[in-house]
């Protein structure tokens, strides 16, 4: 893992492919564990997301990070005192 520390120009790239992607939140659905009715899926605002091959824990990551990378981008930028 890269360690060398973020540019606003890169936080910015990561915001502009946040916002392009379907509007959140993102809601993890595990038939057995969420549901017991059909496939796994992850809810958004648009259509359902079906994963083949992924494991619970990557579907779970993957509808968690619609909400979370906008949450830690803002984070980063009020802790460097950045303007987004």
């Amino acid at each position: 893992m890269d360690e060398e520390e973020i540019s606003l120009q890169e936080l910015r790239k990561i915001l502009v492919r946040s916002h392009a992607a379907t509007e959140g939140p993102w809601r993890s659905f595990i038939d057995g564990r969420d549901q017991f009715s059909g496939d796994d899926f992850i809810q958004t605002a648009g259509n359902d997301i079906h994963l083949s091959g992924a494991t619970q824990s990557d579907q779970d990551f993957i509808a968690s990070a619609r909400q979370d990378v906008d949450r830690l981008a803002i984070m980063v930028a009020k802790l460097k005192g950045w303007d987004l």
